[in-house]
């Protein structure tokens, strides 16, 4: 697919100035969007529930902090390099025209450098103050994303969603490796988890703002394999996500209340899953399957959080 392309005279790459008519405030509130703060957010609630499981208590609150602060810049970097590489398509789609860059409110080239100052110094903490191991799983996690789906994936082929979850589903490993320093089998599960789980929650999104990728020349899946597909997609990761979230609890890092609770959440989840292969109403069943994606994974770990029983605490 020939990648649109939009000419940004206004805002060059090299310009000089940092931002437009504004002051200190809006500039400031400016960045702060780059660095996406809903995603940032989930992401680092994602690496302290691996931190909680692998030792119940927050028995290190200085470490957690570390850990907290050098996870969330790293993720504010490729975040906002994401801005600064999709400066191109953000004007052609409603829901990203008023960003920052597209805006004319920040230029690229702030957003490139504060990009590649967050995550500098997110890595810098994580590497001194936290453990390499921590550090390595963080950029594993950038490169993903900025890289191989921002820069290459996204704008070439459907599989840009299931391979750039790798990122999403690094945050706690990288909080349980803080605690640790070690990859063990519920790290893995964790990652296999947050893995499974965002191909149905980001296939919603794209059912519901398909139009605007479609003006983008995005290849999300429903863009190219239409909905019927995407939703036989969605109910396949579901079954997935499902079985692979209850093998926690063979781990011994939380007990059956875990085990029933994400019983039921996954019993509601293959459901609403079921009913897209039967619905007409596409945009109302992405809806749905979106907001209790979300649902799904929040009430995940929270129970995590209340039933840890930290077996690999000591």
């Amino acid at each position: 697919m020939e990648r649109p392309l939009i000419q940004d005279s206004t805002t060059p790459l090299l310009a000089s100035e940092g931002v437009g008519k504004k002051g200190e405030t809006g500039l400031i509130a400016d960045l702060w969007t780059l660095t996406k703060p809903g995603i940032n957010v989930s992401n680092s609630f994602a690496m302290l529930t691996g931190f909680w499981l692998a030792g119940p208590g927050f028995q290190d609150i200085g470490l957690l902090l570390f850990t907290l602060l050098g996870t969330a810049l790293v993720i504010a970097g490729g975040c906002t390099l994401n801005n600064f590489i999709d400066r191109d398509i953000d004007p052609l789609m409603d829901r990203t025209r008023t960003r920052p860059i597209p805006g004319g409110r920040i230029t690229p080239a702030l957003a490139f450098w504060f990009g590649t100052l967050c995550t500098v110094l997110g890595l810098s903490v994580l590497v001194i103050l936290v453990n390499p191991m921590a550090a390595m799983l963080s950029l594993v996690g950038f490169v993903v994303y900025v890289f191989i789906y921002s820069l290459w994936l996204k704008r070439t082929t459907t599989l840009n969603t299931v391979v750039g979850s790798i990122s999403g589903a690094v945050p706690p490993m990288i909080g349980w490796v803080a605690l640790t320093g070690t990859l063990d089998l519920p790290a893995w599960i964790l990652f296999l988890i947050m893995f499974l789980w965002q191909p149905p929650h980001f296939f919603a999104i794209a059912m519901r703002k398909v139009d605007d990728y479609r003006a983008a020349g995005i290849p999300m899946l429903p863009v190219v394999k239409g909905f019927k597909e995407t939703k036989w997609q969605t109910l396949g990761f579901v079954l997935l996500l499902v079985p692979a979230s209850l093998m926690l609890f063979f781990t011994g890092v939380v007990s059956w209340i875990y085990l029933t609770v994400a019983g039921v959440l996954g019993l509601f989840y293959i459901i609403f899953a079921v009913q897209g292969i039967f619905t007409n109403d596409d945009q109302g069943w992405a809806r749905k399957m979106f907001i209790y994606s979300l649902i799904y994974l929040t009430g995940l770990q929270i129970v995590m959080l209340i039933d840890a029983t930290g077996p690999f605490s000591s």
